[in-house]
């Protein structure tokens, strides 16, 4: 999925891509994306948590999708790309799920 961020253009990351894989902590995967302006995309809640109360990552893209195979997710997403870029240039937290995209306030 990383790719296709890339291939449109866009800085892009995985967490395997970083020192400690897998298992770089969540505040240190918060603290990058604070230092270099990067937007987390995740299902995980706990940066949604972090997110209201600490107003870290610095901007956050929820997946909430429930289970769903890696090519309904890469295709969730090639045909969202470029509205999800251009509503994260006015809005900090976005949801994606199957029915469509929830703006959070």
């Amino acid at each position: 999925m990383i790719y296709r961020f890339r291939e449109a253009g866009h800085d892009a990351i995985h967490t395997l891509d970083l020192p400690e894989r897998n298992q770089t902590s969540d505040d240190a995967i918060s603290d990058l994306t604070l230092r270099e302006g990067l937007i987390l995309i995740t299902k995980d809640a706990d940066f949604v948590i972090d997110f209201v109360l600490r107003c870290r990552p610095y901007k956050l893209l929820l997946v909430s999708t429930g289970n769903i195979t890696n090519d309904d997710l890469e295709e969730l997403f090639a045909s969202r790309i470029t509205e999800l870029v251009s509503l994260f240039e006015t809005h900090d937290f976005i949801e994606v799920n199957r029915a469509g995209i929830v703006i959070h306030v």
